[in-house]
């Protein structure tokens, strides 16, 4: 019996194919991306669409199928390919949905969905009311299911494969998998229709006879209509994820940001107290179960507090960023480096086997810090104390470990910088009276405990007193005379330096004003200034408002600097000495021999005299090293027009070796030690009528910035 098409009615079912197979690709996203309870919602619906969408391919493809006596279809079968349909599209989005898909799982499944939908196909066939029975041709029938078990094969690859990503490339793609997977079913579908055979004479009998034309085109119109509106819901349930899912990362990435500054230092990136604490903690917990040992230190900048009030705050952040940078070089990958705030760190050294491998890094650490770094195109240099505790020895929680490492780094810094040192238990003592010191040096100028003590410096030909040297002295009301050694350093490292130094100008110049007034002769007094004092910003106006608060001519004013002071900054330290010399005011380079000065720098700087470190007077002998030495600078200053002083005289022979190599002046326990107001003006003769224009003439080669 012949059978006739209609074209228009195999046009819809192939456009009903491609839509099914477009909207079975994002319906396996959605399943795939679902999660629970949605994910089985979007399962179920997507098997019931894609059911449908196939099963109404398919019904359209039949009632495109004519034969020129009308055919019944029997409603049973017809819902039971129907039930097939659905159940096959629910395998097919099971099997996609899951995270790995292995070529056994996909060709076992390929089979399967080939099968169903074969099963689908045949049953529909099968619904066909007709007598003689439709006849088949096997090779045909067999070719359809080769075509739908390879349909499915790609089907459920493409599935897979295209569920996620959004680009234009991916949409591209699914359009083109869609055409191609639409043409491959229908493909299958009219390969199993030009497998039946329709003998003469045929006849339908019983079932439902349908009207082909308006039946397909109402089925066409309804399985569109519902894989659109899937589609769309699909599509816009994932924007709604995509949206919640960026919110969620947002959310993610604020509180991992949150997290990360709660635990990291903002400038260096490294971990902060917390952190290094809570690693600390896991360490000792590890320790406790496996017995190894490991090691805590604490390393503090020495000096940074002068580094970041000469040069500013910017450049200041940039060397602790540098040196952040070293220190996490200077550690293992396994160990960990943390800022605790302002220039100082804590190092957490895991599983060492002794002592000494922790003194390796704390070497290797002070070697790194100790290196100049370039900022702003200066060589700025700083150096690291560090002190080191081990655990169990020195302590077997984080807070007894990190307050040892503490202890050992002022005992460090104690003992000269730029060094390690390890715990021992005598340091507690060390440490906690140093904390003490410091709370009552905060209290001592309020309390007016300071004095100014004098000590004379003599003109070694005169044998005259000319100057003095104003030392500070703390008057403890329980210590007694506490030694400058003892709390100068502290109070630079607490920032105490700053008005403590302050005062001692404002006094020095107060005296020299009493003296004047009460008819003393000439009288200059040297005052020191450390080095953060000096390279503070507001120095020089610091100097004039004490000149002026007194009434005091600048002559009178002496300014001690180091030889290290003004070296390490050597070009900032020229401007300010130069205006020093436009006041009138004197410079003195104090501890000279002791430092690495640049003789071109020396010859440029504006100053007046140099002081011999008191270290080589100790060892003056008449062939001694020391006696070569002081001869060589006193032969230097005199060819430069500056003066000589040495400091730390103590006999008569040194005081004779002295004369005979040239020396200026001198000041010494020989003479006097520092002493009060009161005895100075003792000392003082009523006879001696010094030129007062000997003393306030520069000897240096910058005479030209002084008043006349």
């Amino acid at each position: 019996m012949t059978s006739v098409y209609n074209h228009w009615l195999v046009g819809l079912s192939v456009v009903v194919a491609m839509l099914v197979s477009y909207t079975a690709l994002r319906l396996a996203a959605r399943v795939a991306a679902s999660e629970g309870r949605g994910a089985r919602i979007w399962l179920a619906i997507g098997s019931v669409a894609m059911g449908i969408g196939i099963w109404s391919m398919h019904f359209i493809g039949m009632l495109a199928f004519s034969l020129p006596i009308p055919l019944a279809y029997d409603v049973s079968t017809t819902l039971l390919s129907l039930a097939v349909a659905i159940g096959t599209s629910g395998f097919a989005l099971a099997i996609t949905s899951g995270q790995r898909l292995t070529m056994l799982r996909l060709g076992c499944s390929a089979v399967a969905m080939g099968a169903g939908i074969a099963s689908m196909h045949y049953m529909g066939m099968a619904a066909i009311e007709v007598v003689p029975a439709i006849a088949y041709r096997p090779w045909l029938v067999a070719l359809s299911v080769v075509i739908a078990v390879t349909a499915s094969f790609v089907a459920l690859w493409l599935f897979f494969r295209l569920r996620e990503g959004n680009s234009p490339y991916q949409w591209l793609a699914r359009i083109s998998a869609a055409v191609v997977m639409g043409l491959a079913i229908s493909g299958m579908h009219y390969t199993g229709m030009a497998a039946s055979r329709f003998s003469l004479g045929s006849i339908c009998r019983g079932g439902v006879t349908l009207q082909s034309g308006w039946l397909a085109v109402t089925i066409g119109v309804f399985a569109l209509g519902l894989l659109v509106v899937t589609l769309v819901t699909a599509i816009y349930d994932a924007h709604l994820q995509t949206r919640t899912r960026i919110q969620s990362l947002r959310l993610e990435q604020a509180n991992a940001e949150l997290q990360h500054q709660a635990t990291h230092d903002a400038l260096t990136g490294l971990p902060n107290r917390t952190l290094f604490l809570d690693r600390l903690g896991r360490e000792i917990a590890h320790a406790e179960r496996d017995g190894h040992t490991f090691a805590v230190m604490v390393v503090d900048l020495d000096r940074f507090k002068v580094i970041n009030d000469t040069l500013g705050h910017g450049p200041g952040d940039r060397l602790l960023v540098e040196i952040a940078r070293r220190l996490s070089l200077a550690i293992r990958a396994v160990d960990t480096v943390a800022r605790i705030g302002g220039d100082e760190f804590l190092l957490l050294v895991t599983d060492i086997r002794e002592p000494a491998d922790a003194a390796v890094i704390a070497a290797k650490v002070v070697e790194e810090i100790d290196r100049s770094v370039s900022i702003d195109a200066m060589e700025v240099h700083t150096s690291a104390s560090v002190g080191i505790s081990v655990y169990p020895a020195d302590g077997t929680d984080s807070d007894s470990l990190v307050a040892h490492a503490d202890e050992a780094m002022y005992f460090a810094k104690q003992s000269g910088r730029n060094g390690f040192q390890f715990f021992s238990a005598d340091m507690s003592v060390f440490s906690r009276a140093r904390l003490d010191l410091e709370r009552d040096l905060r209290r001592a100028l309020a309390l007016k405990q300071f004095e100014v003590h004098y000590q004379p410096k003599i003109d070694i030909v005169s044998g005259r007193m000319n100057s003095v040297e104003a030392l500070l002295r703390w008057r403890h009301p329980t210590r007694g005379l506490v030694s400058p050694n003892e709390f100068i350093p502290l109070a630079e490292e607490s920032g105490l330096m700053f008005a403590i130094g302050e005062w001692v100008l404002r006094e020095a110049c107060h005296q020299a004003r009493r003296w004047q007034q009460s008819g003393l002769p000439f009288l200059r007094i040297a005052v020191n200034i450390s080095p953060i004092q000096f390279l503070q910003p507001k120095f020089l106006d610091i100097v004039r408002a004490a000149l002026a608060e007194h009434d005091v001519d600048p002559h009178y004013l002496e300014i001690e600097l180091t030889e290290t002071t003004v070296m390490d900054h050597a070009e900032s330290s020229i401007q300010i000495l130069e205006e020093l010399s436009r006041m009138g005011v004197l410079v003195s380079i104090d501890d000279f021999g002791t430092g690495y000065s640049s003789m071109s720098y020396l010859r440029r700087f504006p100053v007046d005299k140099l002081k011999i470190d008191r270290s080589f007077i100790h060892d003056l002998t008449p062939n001694s090293d020391a006696a070569s030495i002081v001869k060589a600078i006193i032969s230097l200053a005199h060819s430069l027009r500056l003066k000589v002083v040495a400091e730390g005289v103590e006999t008569a022979e040194q005081l004779q070796q002295l004369r005979e190599l040239g020396c200026d002046q001198f000041q010494g326990f020989y003479r006097s030690s520092a002493v009060l107001p009161d005895e100075i003006e003792k000392l003082a003769q009523p006879d001696i009528e010094a030129d007062e224009r000997t003393y306030i003439e520069t000897h240096s080669k910058l005479a030209v910035f002084r008043r006349r």
